[in-house]
């Protein structure tokens, strides 16, 4: 190969590329324009009105697919936090992720990014849901698992909608950086196997459709948190010793593969209001590919009108690559196309 660069008037983006049990994180280090705003919201709000067509460059295909995921790393506005993070998917730009908490703090850790110091590393994340606290656990040489406190977690038990299809369906609604919609697998029909994929989307967001018309899910303080983020189904789990199985279907029919940290942070908040979890009770989780995270109720507090709980949830991540990749301005399909 000789050696060659991109002519100098294309856009070139660096990325380091993670994975959290089996949920793509691809994280931008390099070429993205500088956002303006004095907190993380503010940012998120920048990038989705000037930078949009970057996150579709950078998402869709044909440098992502419809189930990819990624961030931007931003400087911190917390006295005391290494760094902020807008999270990106199909969709737009989420306010919260777990699965992306713990692969970022494994890229940061494992690449240098931040000083490491074994056996245990203390990283802060500015997230636009607020502040996160990640624990880092090493092992020879490299992070093995990472553990995070969320961000108050709390839930509206009991709720029900008319879903086309589907008839009266019944859900809990739960916080855990974003709003879910619970929803029972076997109630619709469902198992969570890969097997089911197409119908996991397709009834979630019908679920998902029906439940944002509906309504009733404010947050107590920000109104950019005030908006359903997907539908989760909750089932029993195939692995024995493990609490259960949940898959998220989130922004545009995105399907997670990991047991998504947000919404392992709302089944806390759901199974301690209905007494089923006990503070510093510890249960493991599986995803729709096997993959398992801890989650555990680490404290109770009041969030505004809610009783609320601070969920701890724990997995892990590895490196899968490093990229550079080139926005030719002539190409027409160079801002992303996706096919689901």
């Amino acid at each position: 190969m000789p050696p060659w660069k991109p002519p100098a008037h294309w856009l070139c983006i660096s990325t380091i590329e993670s994975h959290t049990g089996g949920e793509p994180f691809r994280v931008v280090t390099g070429g993205f324009p500088e956002l303006p705003g004095d907190s993380i919201l503010a940012r998120r709000r920048a990038a989705k009105e000037r930078f949009d067509h970057l996150r579709t460059a950078l998402m869709w295909e044909p440098r992502g697919h419809a189930d990819m995921y990624g961030c931007l790393i931003t400087p911190p506005v917390t006295t005391g936090a290494h760094l902020g993070v807008l999270f990106m998917h199909n969709e737009g730009f989420s306010t919260m992720c777990g699965h992306g908490i713990i692969a970022l703090t494994t890229v940061a850790l494992d690449t240098g990014m931040l000083p490491a110091t074994p056996p245990r590393t203390t990283v802060r994340i500015d997230t636009p849901a607020g502040l996160v606290t990640a624990q880092a656990r090493h092992q020879s040489g490299r992070v093995s698992s990472v553990s995070f406190q969320n961000v108050p977690s709390f839930a509206l038990l009991d709720q029900s909608v008319d879903v086309p299809g589907l008839g009266r369906v019944r859900y809990d609604l739960g916080f855990g950086g974003a709003f879910y919609a619970y929803v029972n697998a076997p109630d619709v029909g469902l198992r969570l196997v890969p097997g089911s994929f197409r119908e996991l989307i397709e009834k979630g967001m019908a679920i998902k459709r029906a439940v944002m018309a509906r309504g009733g899910f404010a947050h107590p303080f920000e109104a950019d948190l005030s908006f359903l983020y997907g539908t989760i189904f909750v089932g029993p789990p195939e692995s024995a010793g493990n609490h259960s199985r949940e898959v998220c279907i989130f922004a545009e029919g995105e399907v997670d593969r990991s047991p998504t940290g947000t919404g392992v942070s709302g089944r806390l908040a759901i199974h301690h209001a209905r007494g089923e979890v006990a503070p510093s009770e510890s249960i493991t989780i599986e995803s729709l590919v096997g993959s398992c995270f801890k989650g555990r109720v680490a404290g109770v507090t009041r969030f505004g009108p809610h009783d609320a709980v601070i969920p701890e949830v724990e997995g892990s991540a590895h490196l899968v690559g490093r990229a550079e990749w080139w926005l030719d301005p002539d190409d027409p399909f160079g801002r992303g196309f996706m096919l689901r």
